[in-house]
């Protein structure tokens, strides 16, 4: 079943968004992105959420990467735990968490002032016997702060760091910061007191990932670098079959 995919973003009901990152057994990634596409797509939506992309990490074979949304943190509630509290994940939880070893590095997010939330307007996700069609390529940086992003680093990121990267072909995908509200699902752990501008850049071309990690490395601006907590994480991500974003 296709799903019918408007603009995600706070405007358009993802003003919440998790950004998940499973590392995995030796050798399950494949069996879990197969499980995922088949069984755990369709029935969340169901449930009153959106699953927005699904990723291989090209530098780290046993990693899992996806994000999903929700309007707001009491939906997210509920959505959760119909879906968890459910007959579909009752029915392959020990499968899906067979292949993992953690899956509780989890970032609660939001867009960026409200406006930079990801937009899947025309986007269509393959079905499941649809031969799937070339990979996105994507850049995932994680700038991990000593304040909240709003405190100066994400109108630095807006007006320094985004142009940079798009002379090198990098396009600017979504800004998402921290979500600080509670976590709503404390069944699902998250990142507690994380201060995150989280940015997803989809490589275009001639794009280069090594030329837009040195970038993001490099901070040589003193304003920039000031305000981080520790190096970004940057990780080089394709996207699988079903992901609408590719």
């Amino acid at each position: 079943m296709a799903s019918a995919a408007g603009p995600v973003g706070a405007a358009d009901g993802c003003a919440v968004v998790e950004l998940r990152r499973y590392a995995l057994h030796p050798g399950a990634r494949e069996r879990l992105i197969a499980l995922f596409d088949r069984e755990f797509i369709e029935t969340q939506e169901a449930c009153g959420m959106r699953v927005i992309g699904q990723f291989r990490d090209l530098g780290a074979p046993d990693s899992f990467v996806w994000l999903r949304g929700f309007p707001d943190m009491e939906v997210r509630k509920a959505a959760l735990t119909t879906f968890y509290g459910g007959p579909v994940w009752a029915a392959h939880r020990d499968e899906a968490n067979a292949t993992m070893l953690s899956s509780d590095d989890v970032f609660l997010l939001r867009p960026a002032n409200g406006r930079a939330g990801f937009d899947l307007g025309g986007h269509r996700r393959k079905k499941l016997d649809e031969v799937p069609s070339e990979s996105g390529i994507f850049a995932l940086v994680i700038y991990h702060l000593k304040s909240p992003a709003e405190d100066g680093f994400l109108d630095i990121f807006a007006s320094k760091l985004l142009p940079r990267l798009a002379t090198l072909r990098a396009a600017s995908i979504a800004t998402l910061v921290t979500e600080a509200s509670p976590n709503s699902f404390p069944r699902l752990p998250v990142h507690e007191g994380a201060k995150v501008l989280v940015s997803l850049l989809r490589l275009g071309g001639s794009a280069d990932f090594a030329d837009v990690r040195a970038c993001v490395l490099a901070a040589e601006d003193a304003r920039i670098a000031g305000q981080l907590r520790e190096p970004p994480y940057v990780s080089h991500l394709t996207s699988t079959a079903r992901s609408l974003l590719r």
